[in-house]
């Protein structure tokens, strides 16, 4: 039985443009871009995580907010069940350390981007919401 691992990932908005970041050189998935966030750990809620994980990976405070989804999906590596949240940025801007880019994408613009699996779903709420 494959290993599940459980996620959690940050939408932040910013007027109709959404916040995405590049896996790196070395990571799992690299290449894919994805809604920035990590692993939970023990003891920890998803919110919490969630705010941890965006201080660690990209230097910026988040208030969690609303629960958007939750997926599953199969990779090689084991079972990825990744939660997505809205969030609010708290002061400055994230900033690049460990994916290979980062970038402010318009709704209208977020399927041109090849998104890891697991986070299409959230990709197509949020296009969703910003249809007529």
């Amino acid at each position: 039985m494959k290993k599940r691992i459980e996620v959690v990932g940050a939408i932040l908005t910013r007027g109709d443009a959404v916040f995405a970041a590049r896996r790196g050189p070395g990571m799992t998935l690299e290449g894919y871009w994805e809604f920035p966030g990590g692993k939970i750990g023990a003891g920890e809620t998803p919110q919490l995580a969630l705010a941890r994980e965006m201080r660690e990976e990209l230097n910026c405070e988040v208030e969690v907010g609303e629960f958007v989804t939750a997926t599953e999906h199969e990779y090689d590596f084991g079972i990825v069940v990744l939660s997505t949240y809205r969030c609010t940025l708290k002061g400055s801007d994230p900033e690049l350390s460990e994916h290979s880019e980062i970038r402010w994408v318009p709704v209208s613009e977020l399927s041109v981007l090849s998104w890891a699996p697991a986070d299409v779903p959230a990709v197509e709420i949020i296009q969703g919401d910003n249809r007529p």
